[in-house]
């Protein structure tokens, strides 16, 4: 038999995870649950050229919505319109994502085991 293993678990551990270790695993999994729900139902809202232009995304990061202040609508360069639509939007999902990434942190306790 290889050393360490005593056909019970490896290490003497006496055949894996105990009761307690199991119990703060489903924790965790329904705590991770909650969250996920709770972040789906949250918006995010980032804003761009001076706040001209606003996003406004889920947290399923999806875009839920774009407005667009009149002034910001130059005919002649809606190039500029579509790189704070473009910034708006990008700023609106980095949001969501470091709160998902903070929520997630709270939960796994600094474990490492983000989404």
């Amino acid at each position: 038999m290889a050393k360490g293993f005593n056909g019970r678990g490896f290490g003497g551990m006496g055949g894996g995870m105990n009761m307690n270790m199991m119990k703060q695993v489903q924790k965790m999994q329904q705590d991770m649950a909650k969250m996920q729900e709770e972040l789906a139902a949250k918006t995010y809202t980032a804003a761009a050229g001076g706040g001209v232009v606003t996003a406004e995304v889920n947290g399923k990061h999806q875009v839920v919505g774009v407005t667009i202040d009149p002034e910001a609508v130059d005919p002649d360069d809606v190039e500029m319109l579509q790189d704070m639509v473009v910034a708006a939007v990008n700023e609106a999902m980095r949001i969501a994502e470091a709160d998902a990434a903070d929520s997630m942190s709270r939960i796994t306790g600094g474990l490492g085991l983000g989404m």
